[in-house]
């Protein structure tokens, strides 16, 4: 299965669930709890309101050597959506991905998206905990704040 064939199948069209491939093409669904999905439309309206050039994507799906990979929040700049905006997934990554951590979440799975993201031209990986504690990577590794947003706050309330 490809991204196209998810996109279109009429039996998972709107699971409350999200969606994924792996790279053998199998469908990888987690649910998602109101905590996520708050965080995230947060998280979108404050990159919205720093930077208006660029925009925010919810649920942006990235093409990954490991399969579709879907970010929960990601924020690409004109050029970057100049490349990207009619694709059925990102071909490049947009310059800022996000992941809300869920309780199934496990570090390992994290990391691997991380360097998935980056692999694919990313920026910078943010994550976002259940407490909104927010935290900054580039490809050297953590930072103390984003480089790209560095008025972002450190925790979402």
């Amino acid at each position: 299965m490809n991204w196209l064939d998810v996109c279109e199948h009429p039996a998972l069209q709107n699971l409350p669930f999200k969606i994924e491939l792996d790279e053998t093409g199998k469908v990888i669904m987690a649910p998602t709890k109101v905590y996520h999905s708050i965080y995230q439309g947060e998280i979108a309206y404050r990159l919205r309101t720093l930077s208006p050039a660029g925009k925010a994507i919810v649920e942006c799906a990235i093409a990954t050597r490991k399969g579709t990979k879907v970010a929960d929040v990601a924020w690409a700049s004109p050029e970057r959506l100049a490349i990207i905006w009619s694709e059925i997934e990102c071909s490049i990554a947009p310059e800022l991905c996000v992941e809300v951590l869920s309780s199934t979440n496990t570090g390992k799975e994290m990391r691997t998206k991380q360097q998935l993201y980056f692999e694919n031209g990313a920026l910078e990986v943010w994550t976002c905990d259940a407490d909104g504690n927010m935290v900054f990577f580039s490809p050297t590794g953590p930072l103390a704040q984003s480089a790209l947003f560095p008025d972002f706050p450190l925790q979402l309330v």
